[in-house]
């Protein structure tokens, strides 16, 4: 299957097409840029098309797939014109700005019979699925509680983290993280209890935000996520006999070997996992879900309850 970059976006060059050429399900076909430059950057790099435009690239009737690593306020625009043109989308997070934009998003895709897929790409490390077997083995004892954490230093002044216009903001562009992965660890009726959101002097956009979900268990998570922040990328899931720490839980791309650390009272081990290529399988996954129905069901559910609790946090912020 063909798929097409709209937008020469880093992610795109660093992370996208080194892992697009080593899923055979995929072919690439081209970038679209804005900038003739970035285009031939790609094109000397990865080869296929240099598009002049979107609009080329959705019309280009071998393009079955878009990858769409625009800044946050236009992917729903964006999506809904890939989806109207028929192609499969796989969107970098977040999905949409609001929960609106994503629903209207969510049916067109129904409607089309296609596949969307938000790249959270984090949920297909293979660490992840080594945390959930030593918190199910009881390895830790009963967990009641999970600190999740994300936050990046503050980009240069043009960035469109800190433009408002263009969607950013820490809740948009870092929150979502410890939020997708909180409600994975919470389980269904995991559900905002309270939140915040920090706008300095000035600014556009939040800055740094906090929130804190509990499940119909009563376990709770305390997430935390900044643009203006010391890097942090950690998950520690805090039992009874043992505490889980994963310092690079949603950044642990191809090359990297993710360390977990096990603290008891007396002892700390450290398990040193294997790299993994999530990217890869986020890729995988999207194109399998091409085929697949319940897949595509199932990930239409997950983006919709993703959009319903990160606007959650907004509206309990909001409260005077």
């Amino acid at each position: 299957m063909k798929i097409a970059i709209l937008g020469a976006a880093d992610i795109a060059f660093r992370r996208f097409l080194p892992a697009l050429r080593a899923c055979p399900a995929l072919e690439y076909a081209g970038v679209a840029s804005r900038s003739p430059e970035k285009g031939e950057k790609f094109k000397a790099a990865f080869g296929g098309s240099v598009y002049p435009s979107y609009k080329a690239a959705l019309a280009d009737p071998e393009v079955e797939a878009v990858y769409l690593p625009l800044p946050p306020a236009l992917h729903a625009p964006w999506g809904e014109r890939a989806l109207e043109a028929g192609k499969h989308v796989l969107m970098e997070k977040p999905f949409s700005t609001s929960l609106a934009e994503t629903k209207a998003l969510l049916d067109l895709a129904e409607a089309r019979g296609l596949a969307v897929q938000e790249n959270y790409m984090f949920l297909y490390h293979s660490q992840l699925k080594t945390i959930r077997e030593l918190i199910e083995s009881g390895e830790l004892g009963q967990v009641w509680l999970y600190r999740i954490s994300f936050g990046i230093p503050r980009r240069q002044s043009e960035d469109f983290r800190l433009s408002r216009a263009l969607g950013g903001g820490a809740l948009l562009d870092c929150g979502g993280y410890p939020i997708r992965l909180a409600w994975e660890l919470l389980g269904e009726s995991g559900r905002v209890t309270q939140a915040e959101l920090r706008v300095p002097r000035g600014a556009e956009v939040d800055f740094f935000g906090s929130a804190v979900l509990e499940n119909d268990e009563r376990v709770c998570a305390q997430v935390s996520f900044g643009i203006d922040n010391a890097y942090q990328c950690t998950l520690e899931a805090w039992g009874s006999r043992a505490t889980l720490i994963a310092s690079r839980i949603f950044t642990a791309g191809a090359g990297v070997r993710p360390e977990l650390i096990l603290r008891r009272s007396t002892e700390q081990t450290r398990l040193e996992l294997p790299e993994d290529d999530h990217f890869l399988h986020s890729m995988e996954a999207f194109s399998a879900m091409t085929r697949d129905m319940a897949a595509r069901k199932a990930q239409r559910a997950a983006i919709l309850r993703q959009a319903r609790l990160v606007e959650d946090v907004r509206k309990y912020a909001e409260r005077p």
